[in-house]
């Protein structure tokens, strides 16, 4: 056969050759591409387990040991509508490891230059450290972790730790409270419920409106500086429940600069103080006559003289010097009636009734600053007439708060709570006076507003009633007589109560705008009065006329009396 020619056979073979070729080629591209897939399919799980599942930490020898990675949570604290309180946000902190650090001296320099807080003596001698792990800096800020990375210090590494922060800031600080650097609760609701809140993961639902708070604090705070007073301190609580709307003590501290606070300001003047409350206790002492039968309305007292005991004299401030019917004594705020009432009802039932009020023990409110009141070892005569215008006993001004609610509220007793409480949930509340008693109480109360000590506090439309305490602090057993404690104590709308607010000035002193006064009724009523003037829309109370035939006749008090027997004092 000649040389050159193919034949079919030839052409066959090569064929075959080439499809084998191809088919090999293709199963080998298979075997890769699903090779490739695999290891990307793999490779991205990985990266999803990283990023969602497991916490980003940073590999190294500075981890060994008995280091603590703070992985633990902490639940939000909310007020009642949602509002962030406090939460939790991821930082870093920065370690090192002295063993890897090459020049101390020169690590030291660069650190401080982009950290000048930091101590240059403090870094080197943690950086010649013999240990393996030092903390540097805790909770850096996303600019400071940039700028110490960008150093690239050998040794040096960054912890993820939590931060906890206060949206709020001062506004809440002594009924949130606070935590320390490794996120443990020191004070307020942060420390009474540290464990719960570790563990929870749900926030924690506060009952403080921080609506109703910012009214308050800021009334408080222009009421102290007017009057340059040493501290303030204010509540709003619902009658109906025992909530904590909102609970101010002035001074306070931001919570989110720990390091920076003033000891004096974590005092919480609303729970830790205790205070002699003055004439405000007269709310009770009323209260508990006239449901014991030992007055009625009708009734009254001759307050025409001093009453002496042993070497004390029981005055009234601004005396009448004449009988007083009991809804007198009670809108002219009168020290001898109020003491003569109270010995009808007798030492014993007085200081039950005030057990029964939550005025004699610490009450369960959810802070570990909360101080037990101080009251008489032997109840004698003496102290039954003394208590009985808020002389000689010491309550926190979240009890006195709380009593009044109980008076004006029908006479159940709510123990107070800083913890929101839901629609429909039980709330066991105790029987302490009449509901009769109690509408009684809230005509007097009206009537101190509208022609007694409290006038300053009248918001128009509210329908407010209230009554004024003024007492001198005592210091080395004696009273200093220009040291006052000026309140005032209000409910609104007195026809039917919904909130209690209370408001303290400690140690004001009296201006030309109140003639020199630093009362209760000039310094303290006209913060109530403006309190309620700006919560009042908030919390949907909406205006009445206060002046319709209607509601005076509801309110309507007899002042005319039925003159009792009058009243042997024995000194004691």
């Amino acid at each position: 056969m000649p040389q050159g020619v193919w034949l079919p056979s030839n052409l066959v073979r090569i064929e075959g050759d080439r499809k084998q070729a191809l088919d090999v080629g293709r199963n080998r591209l298979l075997v890769a591409g699903a090779v490739f897939t695999v290891g990307f399919m793999v490779i991205s799980a990985r990266l999803a387990d990283l990023a969602l599942i497991e916490r980003a930490v940073e590999p190294g020898p500075a981890r060994s040991g008995a280091i603590a990675e703070f992985t633990a949570g902490r639940a939000n604290l909310v007020d009642r509508n949602g509002a962030l309180v406090a939460t939790s946000l991821a930082t870093a902190s920065l370690s090192a490891d002295p063993g890897v650090v090459l020049d101390p001296e020169r690590a030291a320099e660069r650190l401080i230059g982009v950290l000048p807080d930091l101590s240059k003596a403090v870094v080197v001698a943690k950086l010649r450290s013999p240990r393996r792990f030092v903390w540097l800096k805790r909770h850096l800020t996303p600019e400071q972790q940039y700028e110490v990375n960008r150093l690239g210090v050998p040794g040096l590494d960054f912890k993820r730790e939590q931060r906890r922060v206060y949206p709020m800031g001062r506004l809440t600080a002594h009924a949130a409270g606070f935590t320390d650097i490794d996120h443990r609760g020191i004070a307020g609701i942060e420390a009474y419920f540290d464990d719960e809140l570790r563990s929870r993961t749900t926030p924690l639902e506060l009952s403080l409106d921080v609506r109703v708070q910012h009214v308050l604090h800021d009334a408080l705070r222009d009421a102290m500086a007017e009057f340059d007073a040493v501290g303030a301190a204010g509540v709003v609580l619902d009658v109906a429940t025992g909530e904590l709307i909102a609970m101010v003590s002035l001074p306070d501290f931001d919570p989110n600069r720990p390091a920076l606070i003033e000891p004096e300001t974590l005092f919480n003047r609303t729970t830790l103080g205790v205070y002699e409350m003055g004439s405000t206790f007269k709310i009770f002492t009323t209260a508990q006559a006239l449901d014991t039968g030992s007055t009625t309305m009708s009734g009254g007292y001759d307050a025409t003289h001093p009453i002496r005991v042993s070497r004390f004299w029981i005055r009234d401030h601004h005396a009448k010097r004449r009988w007083l019917s009991t809804p007198e004594i009670f809108i002219y705020s009168s020290n001898i009636g109020s003491a003569k009432m109270a010995l009808d009802v007798g030492g014993v039932r007085q200081r039950a009734f005030m057990g029964q009020l939550g005025l004699l023990s610490r009450p369960p409110l959810q802070l570990h600053e909360v101080a037990r009141p101080l009251t008489p070892r032997v109840w004698r005569p003496v102290n039954t007439m003394t208590i009985a215008y808020g002389h000689g006993i010491a309550v926190n001004p979240v009890q006195l708060a709380s009593g009044v609610a109980t008076v004006v509220n029908g006479g159940i007793f709510y123990p107070p709570t800083l913890i929101k409480r839901r629609i429909g949930e039980d709330i066991v509340g105790t029987r302490v006076l009449s509901s009769v008693t109690s509408e009684k109480m809230r005509r007097l109360l009206r009537l101190a507003v509208v022609q007694g000590t409290g006038k300053n506090a009248n918001a128009v439309g509210y329908m407010v009633g209230g009554k004024t305490g003024t007492a001198e602090k005592v210091s080395d057993r004696r009273y200093r007589r220009k040291s006052l404690l000026s309140s005032f104590v209000a409910a609104f709308p007195i026809h039917r109560p919904r909130y209690v607010v209370f408001a303290m000035l400690d140690e004001a002193q009296g201006t030309a705008r109140t003639h020199g006064y630093a009362t209760g009724g000039w310094v303290a009523a006209p913060v109530v009065k403006r309190v309620i003037e700006r919560i009042a829309p908030i919390l949907r109370i909406s205006p009445v006329d206060e002046n319709s035939e209607p509601m005076l006749q509801r309110m309507a008090v007899d002042l005319s009396s039925e003159r009792p027997k009058e009243h042997k004092i024995a000194a004691h």
